[in-house]
């Protein structure tokens, strides 16, 4: 594969996450995966098709190495707590959404945080 070819898949699955279509992001980036599945940003991509696919092993397993590589990546931990929220894990998701809110003001973080602990809350 080319790398132009690699750069128009990998704008292609962006695009198709932007359309709401996980799956179809996820066949383009299958060979990206194959090929460069330690790249940050097809990882990235990735676990985020796999979070709106509702693939939440594949979604978690990697924004853990995501954030194990970059603690300091607050989406991918944002992600990943949003992932755990979703698996129903709330006690795992509260410490990465919480560390994602301290690390940026985002109010999507913030919100997160709050529905999680009124959910621990009850």
């Amino acid at each position: 594969m080319t790398l132009l070819n690699e750069i128009e898949r990998y704008r292609y699955a962006e695009r198709l996450l932007g359309q709401r279509d996980a799956l179809g992001a996820l066949y383009m980036l299958e060979p990206l995966l194959d090929e460069h599945g330690d790249d940050p940003g097809v990882l990235l991509l990735a676990a985020r098709a796999y979070f709106h696919s509702a693939q939440l092993g594949r979604a978690r397993k990697a924004l853990g190495t995501l954030v194990e590589r970059d603690p300091s990546d607050h989406y991918a931990r944002f992600l990943l707590g949003r992932t755990l929220e979703r698996a129903s894990k709330p006690e795992q998701a509260l410490p990465h959404l919480r560390m994602a809110a301290a690390m940026a003001a985002e109010p999507d973080y913030a919100d997160s945080v709050a529905r999680v602990e009124r959910k621990l809350s009850l």
